[in-house]
């Protein structure tokens, strides 16, 4: 085999390879963290505001994880007041295993049952009013 026929095949490899990672990256999932995130990002303002709101209470939200159920607690001084809350339940890895639950509570905590399904690394976003004030709240928790 001379050169020539030598350089054929190193060009039809190197096509190859090329349409074969062309092929395999446009298989891949793309998911968007939020399909609105302009939206959102105009609104970003109201989201530091509920983040400092929630900043200045005297004990952060505390959440708890046993038996696949979360307990989410919220301060002192939510206990007297009706709270409505929204949690995000965010799977970095997979959309699909994203939950949103709203919830409404009158004695400052309340229950979630987290599906078996569920496993790893999550990232719990909790919005909520209270009275007239709105608050955000995020952490990153790991489901067993």
């Amino acid at each position: 085999m001379n050169w020539g026929y030598k350089i054929i095949v190193v060009y039809i490899v190197f096509i190859s390879g090329i349409l074969l990672l062309v092929f395999k990256s446009s298989s891949q999932n793309q998911d968007l963290v939020a399909s609105d995130y302009y939206e959102q990002e105009l609104k970003y303002q109201d989201r530091i505001e509920q983040v400092k709101r929630a900043d200045a209470l005297s004990v952060p939200v505390t959440y708890h994880l046993q038996n696949g159920i979360l307990l989410v607690k919220f301060p002192a001084e939510m206990s007297n007041l009706p709270v409505n809350a929204s949690v995000l339940l965010y799977c970095v890895a997979d959309q699909a295993k994203d939950l949103h639950f709203s919830l409404h509570t009158d004695n400052g905590q309340t229950q979630i049952a987290i599906p078996a399904v569920n496993h790893g690394l999550h990232e719990l976003q909790v919005t909520w009013v209270a009275g007239k004030e709105s608050y955000f709240d995020k952490q990153k928790i790991m489901l067993p």
